[in-house]
């Protein structure tokens, strides 16, 4: 490499949470290095106001589930062909696959086939703790260097024989102003209660929780218990809630966009939750919560049989135990749910319990000086003077 040109740093990523760690990253290595680095790869809107011109839409290969990959199979295909090759034509300093590994990782594979020098670094681990473990050693042929965005995820490679890993902080961290305001973990409830409401991003969440919550919380009004209710709503799916939540016994106040979530989240005592990241978030907010989820029958047969986590929800594995109270497909119940929300709304020892478990997990997720996007530059920097070996 010489030190007089560009570093050329290729970055894939097949979404737009990808895009979104991307860009940070471009960023703080544009920080670093000024002019002295150029980009390409497949990215999104974010990377391309880094600088980045994507060799297609990322829309052609951001699917997600278990039927639509299949559906796009022919596009996907051809995309990674096509992109292997811009790589292997390039020939950049170093590659960074971000997320998506059904996309990336099928990239990553055939150019460290075609480009053996090149140094390959993964951003954000695949869950291998949580399904398919064997997928870690597999990949120590062909990543040199893994990002990890979760504390536990580094001791998880080393015991199954995965690439070399570093923790670097989940960008979470960077909102936790937003998150928490400046209010502080032990503070007096409200009266009533504030109670957030957190049915999920996705039309199918919202069609198998909506109801199930909504009893939950009238069954505790029934039983004399006081709060007020705030929903945060995704926007293409607003109008759908609203015609959902206007038969409850206690209408919530709907609220639109990520600043509205964000004042949601301070002014909050408790939340009932789908699983997801909404749960981490609420975990550095500091507001106590109760978690549920359900997924159709084919989905749960199929995820029975691979998944070996403890727990869906991040703080808890986080944590290396149950301290946030979850009801996952069968358990997922009016009754299981209401009994598990009525401790929060008070000042109980079940709620101060799981506030100092909050805690525990913003301690255990905080970096240092950094942000998780300068510790990342620094590593693929790092990575890339190195070269393989």
């Amino acid at each position: 490499m010489n030190s007089a040109t560009p570093l050329k740093v290729w970055m894939v990523c097949g979404e737009e949470s990808g895009d979104q760690l991307g860009a940070g990253l471009a960023a703080a290595l544009r920080l670093r290095l000024g002019s002295g680095v150029a980009f390409g790869g497949v990215g999104g809107e974010r990377l391309a106001r880094e600088g980045l011109q994507s060799l297609f839409p990322l829309s052609d290969i951001a699917v997600m589930g278990f039927i639509a990959p299949v559906m796009r199979l022919p596009t996907l295909i051809r995309r990674v062909y096509q992109t292997v090759n811009a790589i292997v034509a390039a020939r950049p300093d170093v590659l960074v696959i971000i997320d998506s590994p059904d996309f990336t990782h099928a990239v990553a594979k055939r150019v460290r086939k075609r480009l053996p020098e090149l140094p390959i670094v993964d951003y954000v681990s695949p869950s291998v703790w949580a399904w398919r473990p064997g997928r870690a050693r597999k990949m120590a042929a062909y990543v040199d260097h893994l990002l990890a965005l979760l504390p536990f995820e580094p001791e998880a490679h080393r015991r199954l024989g995965g690439p070399a890993c570093t923790y670097v902080g989940h960008r979470l961290i960077e909102k936790l102003p937003l998150l928490r305001g400046d209010r502080q973990l032990d503070h007096p409830l409200a009266s009533p209660p504030r109670l957030l409401v957190l049915p999920g991003s996705r039309r199918s969440e919202i069609s198998r929780l909506l109801n199930v919550f909504g009893e939950t919380l009238g069954q505790l009004h029934d039983r004399g218990l006081h709060f007020d209710l705030t929903l945060p709503a995704v926007s293409h799916l607003e109008n759908e809630i609203r015609a959902g939540v206007a038969r409850w016994k206690t209408p919530p106040q709907i609220v639109v966009g990520e600043a509205a979530k964000f004042h949601a989240f301070q002014q909050a005592d408790a939340a009932l939750a789908a699983s997801g990241t909404v749960t981490l978030e609420l975990a550095l907010a500091g507001v106590p919560m109760v978690v549920a989820y359900r997924v159709s029958d084919i989905e749960s047969a199929i995820l029975r049989r691979l998944i070996t986590a403890q727990s869906a929800v991040l703080a808890n594995l986080i944590l290396g135990e149950n301290a946030i109270p979850e009801f996952i497909q069968q358990d997922c119940t009016i009754d299981n749910l209401s009994a598990a929300l009525t401790p929060l709304l008070s000042d109980t020892p079940v709620r101060r319990a799981q506030i100092a478990a909050l805690a525990e997990v913003e301690a255990r997720m905080t970096t240092g000086g950094e942000t998780p996007s300068e510790r990342a530059a620094g590593i693929v920097l790092d990575v890339a003077m190195r070269g393989r070996g």
